[in-house]
């Protein structure tokens, strides 16, 4: 008698299915990170499922690192990029500000191709999104309340976005809350908002133009410039502090 190696069929369960098609819009960069989920009720419509198996299905993906939930208790896309990696980064860079030198040795390394890529890659709707974070970077900075740290990093991550390389835009995602402290400190220090943008409609000048060299130079001009005035800063503290000892 033949020994019987097949197993019956099981019909597919319906979250199985209805997580497969979230992840796979995640996977295939239609789902972003960062972005919000509609809420329950929409789901199930867009769907046809029940609300249980619509639940059993988002709990699958939280459960697999695919989504997590915001503030808000809203379902938001999660990176993809493991958050452990940048850990002991977040606390390497809080320990020295002269550290953010080697932070920003990395990002011309990332960004300026994010540049060059975004030149050649970037949609209408791209290029929007980019404008849509420099016009709220100018307005922040006109109602002058506060330093657009949160703007400027958004700017950086929309042309991250603009690749359509899912790995580059999860990459820069994952490490926009350093972004972010990183330029809230240093917008503090420098306070130098209009240069900065100034600056960035340069290099969004150059992507919507698909010049791909010329918007790889801007962003390397651009985080040049910021590291060279973070040096004389850091100069000037430490003569300040000879100064008083």
């Amino acid at each position: 008698m033949v020994k019987l190696i097949y197993k019956p069929v099981e019909r597919e369960k319906v979250s199985v299915k209805i997580a497969n098609q979230i992840k796979s819009l995640i996977v295939e960069g239609k789902l972003k990170p960062g972005e919000i989920l509609p809420p329950e009720k929409e789901l199930t419509k867009f769907f046809n499922v029940s609300r249980p198996s619509l639940r059993e299905a988002l709990n699958s993906l939280k459960g697999m690192g695919f989504l997590d939930t915001n503030q808000s208790n809203r379902i938001i896309i999660k990176s993809l990029v493991s958050e452990k990696i940048f850990s002991p980064l977040d606390y390497f860079l809080r320990e020295d500000l002269e550290n953010v030198f080697q932070l920003i040795e990395v990002r011309k390394a990332i960004e300026t191709w994010n540049a060059y890529f975004a030149a050649k890659r970037a949609t209408l709707e791209d290029i929007a999104r980019i404008e849509h974070s420099i016009e709220s970077m100018k307005k922040v900075i006109e109602e002058g309340k506060s330093p657009p740290a949160r703007q400027d990093a958004d700017f950086h991550l929309s042309i991250a976005m603009a690749t359509h390389n899912k790995i580059q835009e999860h990459m820069m995602f994952t490490i926009w809350d350093i972004l972010l402290e990183y330029f809230g400190k240093y917008y503090r220090i420098l306070r130098n908002e209009e240069d900065i943008l100034r600056q960035h409609f340069e290099i969004v000048e150059a992507i919507k133009q698909k010049d791909s060299d010329l918007a790889r130079k801007k962003i390397f001009d651009h985080l040049d410039g910021a590291e060279s005035r973070i040096k004389e800063f850091i100069e000037f503290e430490k003569t300040q502090d000879s100064k008083h000892h």
